[in-house]
């Protein structure tokens, strides 16, 4: 039997954790840092903080103890996008060599660089990176849900449809291990964007001209960093898009909801770490950085201006986008 270890309890290790517990076919573990989940976990078998009325399948044990991660045959990362970093960097003595690390958090890593950039000099494992339309709640509930896998070693890959076979998770393929982190990224910031746009109109029309622009900045955001176009027809592009900007449950987009209802100031702005806030002022900055034009880049830019500048007048962000 395998051992599948996640680094982290959250809501998306214990979903698909669950998921390959059921399969009975490998030992699946999560790594905690609380000692209530874990008694939780494994005497109750459930995970109150995130799914308080599902009871989680016998298999899923949890743990605290980090030497789990020594006989490990696959590491998924399943902790905030801002932590993996510096996670991995305290704890590689306890990281199994050939295991292959799988990356499911979405965001920067170190400082402006995507996450795989940013290990890479102190990690030297088999490394696979899985993003994609994928709310944890559906997952644990067995509905169907597509990821897109990305390693530039593509026999890795036959590693994760093997974990995955026979569950309700499917997986297509991509070498862009690049355009499928920065992908995963940009969706945040466009969901912002279109929770903006249905709080102010309820109207299809404009919102389909918002998404439109949307993904023709994705792309070209993509591809301006060194992804690959195709990626935006994989589960992790147009997919993983769609989902966070037109689900409530996405919290990017209630994010834009209620700024465009006017429930935003200063002191929101300050606090709210959400991963699309956060990748706005690095995304902005990154192209100020290589001397690209912010104004090809209207949503960016305007929702930037509207984050950072405190007398920004919410009423004027769609107007503002339409005339540029």
């Amino acid at each position: 039997m395998r051992k599948i270890v996640f680094i982290g309890s959250g809501a998306i290790a214990t979903a698909i954790g669950d998921v390959l517990a059921a399969k009975n076919k490998d030992e699946i573990y999560l790594l905690s840092i609380e000692d209530e989940v874990v008694e939780m976990i494994n005497k109750m078998h459930v995970n109150t903080s995130y799914f308080p009325k599902c009871r989680l399948n016998d298999n899923l044990k949890a743990t605290k103890d980090k030497n789990v991660l020594l006989e490990a045959n696959v590491i998924f990362l399943a902790i905030p996008s801002t932590a993996v970093v510096g996670y991995l960097k305290e704890n590689k003595d306890y990281i199994n060599p050939t295991a292959l690390i799988v990356n499911l958090a979405k965001g920067f890593g170190a400082a402006d660089q995507i996450i795989p950039d940013s290990i890479k000099s102190f990690i030297f494992n088999p490394f696979m990176t899985l993003k994609g339309p994928s709310f944890a709640r559906e997952i644990i509930n067995r509905q169907d849900t597509g990821l897109t896998a990305a390693t530039n070693d593509e026999t890795l890959y036959k590693i994760i449809t093997d974990v995955f076979d026979g569950t309700v998770i499917r997986t297509d393929f991509t070498t862009d291990v690049t355009g499928v982190e920065y992908a995963s990224i940009l969706k945040n910031i466009y969901a912002i964007v279109i929770g903006i746009i249905d709080a102010n109109f309820d109207s299809a029309n404009l919102r389909s001209i918002f998404i439109t622009m949307a993904l023709n900045e994705m792309r070209r955001l993509m591809t301006a960093f060194g992804g690959e176009e195709h990626t935006m027809y994989n589960y992790c592009g147009f997919g993983d898009f769609s989902l966070t900007s037109l689900n409530d449950m996405s919290r990017n987009r209630t994010l834009g909801l209620l700024i465009g209802k006017g429930f935003f100031n200063s002191c929101i702005s300050d606090s709210v770490v959400l991963e699309g806030r956060i990748a706005v002022d690095v995304f902005y900055n990154k192209l100020i950085d290589n001397q690209i034009d912010t104004k090809d880049f209207p949503l960016m830019s305007e929702l930037y201006h509207m984050l950072n500048d405190p007398n920004y007048p919410t009423r004027n962000f769609i107007k503002n986008i339409l005339k540029s």
